[in-house]
């Protein structure tokens, strides 16, 4: 059977995203420990890049809108399939993600918790309609990026950290993807 522990476990990084090992979760929030990361966004044939709003209920950043999908790699799983298989549990679509950049960013919370990640960033497209795990999000919407873009200048509080920082990375890649297509 497998662990359940791996799904409360964050896989600690240096900034070389070599693995130092694996510490619960939360512990890794509180104490603000680099660990590894991935974003996710989703475009559809219309150009429009998939947000999901994030469940009441999570343990930060709770009702802010982000990017398709943001988690955790198991140790020893492959960034890309872990990327997939979250994506999957999330939002019910399957992707086939490819990686854009990495960038490394830490942010603290009201709560007393900071996330300092080693974040990898994926795009990736799909036109199926999302089915949402309500534990992780509560509502999803495609917007055009220029829209996103300025809904961020003018609501920044509307956004998670993460995205806010990455965005702009996106749009500059999204933008020469469709200026060669």
């Amino acid at each position: 059977m497998e662990s359940l522990s791996k799904y409360n476990e964050v896989v600690l990084v240096d900034r070389a995203d070599v693995v130092m090992g694996t510490m619960e979760k939360m512990e890794a929030h509180v104490k603000g420990l680099l660990h590894r990361a991935f974003s996710v966004f989703v475009f559809n044939s219309n150009n429009e890049l998939l947000l999901q709003r994030r469940a009441s209920h999570k343990y930060h950043s709770p009702g802010l809108w982000s990017n398709s999908c943001c988690s955790h790699p198991f140790l020893n799983e492959s960034i890309d399939l872990a990327a997939k298989r979250r994506t999957q549990e999330e939002l019910g679509i399957d992707i086939y993600p490819e990686k854009i950049f990495d960038f490394i960013y830490k942010a603290s919370f009201d709560n007393g918790l900071t996330e300092h990640e080693y974040d990898h960033v994926f795009i990736a497209y799909s036109d199926q309609t999302p089915n949402l795990n309500m534990e992780e999000a509560d509502r999803y919407i495609y917007r055009d990026m220029a829209s996103i873009q300025l809904d961020i200048q003018i609501n920044p509080k509307k956004y998670t950290e993460w995205f806010k920082i990455c965005f702009d990375n996106v749009y500059r890649y999204w933008n020469s993807l469709l200026k060669v297509g």
